[in-house]
């Protein structure tokens, strides 16, 4: 897109894409809460006013996820930190059609085929709050049109370098998973594109020399990866059979390792795309764009615009979309004590850049297909916005039960119901964060206990039953009487605490579902 009008319809779009974010005061993401609390505390860990000093502590150590905690924090110095949050949030989701246009653009391609991406910016991950991950996929594609201009633009190899070694490095301290599909996407561009020296090279090393400085490029991250890897991995494993969250087993065994059968994984491909509310209404912006990339494939197939690219170099997007699809089909399910939704987090990756690979239609109907994607994200803000402000109204019963909480509460978390009537995922599972948040307190459960955390515990993990998920295995005389307030989901709490509720608690507020009790 060059002229005026197609400039206008591009940023209009990504201001559509990004609406849903702005029109609800809740975002339903199940690890969101425990996000904004680990930053919380970060943020806040010398305040007197919370537990935070005394339970926790700064994990020096270098590690992959660092990037979104430490940048929201330093947003929290301008911003309250669920608008900052708000603001990163936006910056991925434009960042998606935006770095594959820059990837478009690097190629030599039209860019109108980025905003086919922007459905895919929700789905799946977004509903898990892998926010981490996501970050990382606009960061992704940057990295390979970096990598591709460092090839190319021969006067400004150097400069392109520079930004390519930054840009891997940020796409190691935001996810691990994407710096995994950029260990085979690079070594694919660096075989399939041509340099302009290539026609007068004679010899190995004349065509290597002006390959050197992505080469080099490449190097800062695999540097920091490596030794993030004798880190992480020098450290024996934490070998519980059948725990939560913990290995089964040595790294790669059999026992540690969970694969999901190639049928699974094919019916699941579409499905995970747009998952996010339970009347489907979000399959349809998907389906939108699929029709404007059938058509653009048509068109492209049929009338192909002036081919820039050679018969190898043609393939280059596709064959990042085939990789990323052979990882999803190939890789396991969970790595247990080290990665969880491994393979299921590359299906937006694939589709992404599948949907991007046409080839370049004639100059007259790049338009009208721009145009009709940048319409799509129009239904993509009406749907995403609406089921978004209805699961805002349903969250409102955590605001009033926060109101209700002492200053620096410990709040166990009992959510024998973590479902919500609106969006597919189990948005509530982290509720009792939100309360600890919002009063300066501590939740049972925390990812400070993960390794890859900013936060650690200063001494013990406070009590609580071995899983979030199963509220059921309380054992009170030895993991409750620490805590202070209970936040109950699903049941009544005469059916947890029993007798306990007359002598020891009391309710003291209900809004929907939940409860907030609290210790006499």
């Amino acid at each position: 897109m060059t002229n005026r009008t197609d400039r206008i319809a591009f940023a209009a779009a990504l201001v559509l894409g990004a609406l849903p974010l702005w029109v609800s005061r809740a975002i339903p993401m199940v690890d969101l809460p425990q996000h904004l609390y680990l930053i919380s505390v970060l943020h806040r860990l010398d305040d007197p006013t919370t537990l935070y000093p005394t339970l926790f502590a700064a994990r020096h150590e270098l590690t992959p996820y660092l990037g979104y905690y430490y940048l929201v924090s330093a947003l929290n110095w301008l911003l309250p930190l669920e608008l900052a949050n708000r603001v990163f949030l936006t910056a991925y989701v434009v960042g998606m059609p935006l770095g594959m246009a820059f990837l478009l653009r690097s190629l030599g391609r039209p860019s109108w085929p980025a905003l086919l991406t922007l459905p895919l910016a929700y789905g799946d991950s977004f509903g898990w709050g892998f926010i981490n991950y996501l970050a990382a996929l606009p960061l992704t594609l940057l990295c390979c049109g970096l990598f591709v201009r460092t090839l190319t633009d021969a006067p400004r190899r150097a400069r392109w370098g520079v930004g390519l070694a930054a840009c891997l490095v940020a796409v190691l301290l935001f996810h691990v998973q994407a710096f995994g599909f950029l260990a085979f996407g690079l070594p694919w561009l660096l075989l399939t594109t041509p340099v302009p020296e290539d026609a007068a090279a004679k010899g190995v090393v004349a065509r290597l020399r002006p390959r050197v400085p992505a080469l080099l490029g490449v190097v800062p991250g695999v540097a920091l990866f490596l030794s993030w890897v004798v880190l992480r991995f020098g450290n024996p494993p934490d070998i519980q059979p059948g725990a939560p969250w913990k290995a089964w087993g040595p790294t790669f065994s059999p026992q540690n390792l969970a694969w999901k059968g190639f049928e699974q994984n094919r019916a699941e491909f579409f499905q995970v795309l747009a998952n996010t509310f339970h009347d489907g209404s979000d399959r349809w912006p998907l389906y939108a764009v699929g029709a404007v990339a059938v058509a653009g494939w048509v068109l492209g197939v049929v009338g192909p615009g002036t081919r820039r690219e050679g018969l190898v170099a043609r393939w280059r997007l596709l064959g990042l979309g085939v990789l990323a699809l052979a990882l999803y089909f190939l890789l396991p399910f969970d790595i247990r004590g080290y990665v969880y939704y491994l393979n299921t987090r590359y299906a937006h990756l694939a589709a992404a850049l599948l949907v991007a690979s046409m080839p370049a239609a004639r100059a007259e109907w790049r338009r009208p297909l721009g145009l009709a994607a940048a319409a799509s994200a129009l239904l993509l803000a009406f749907v995403m916005g609406r089921g978004f402000q209805r699961f805002s109204e349903e969250a409102r019963e955590l605001e009033v039960l926060s109101g209700l909480a002492a200053n620096r509460p410990k709040v166990m978390g009992l959510v024998f119901d973590p479902r919500s009537s609106v969006v597919r995922f189990p948005v509530f599972i982290h509720a009792a964060a939100v309360v600890a948040r919002e009063r300066g307190g501590v939740p049972n459960f925390t990812f400070a206990t993960t390794p890859h955390s900013p936060l650690r515990y200063r001494g013990e993990v406070p009590p609580t039953f071995p899983s979030e998920w199963r509220p059921q295995e309380l054992d009170y005389a030895t993991q409750g009487t620490w805590y202070d307030h209970f936040l109950v989901r699903g049941v009544h709490p005469s059916r947890v605490f029993g007798g306990r509720l007359q002598s020891e608690l009391v309710i003291v507020g209900q809004a929907g579902g939940s409860w907030l009790v609290r210790r006499r």
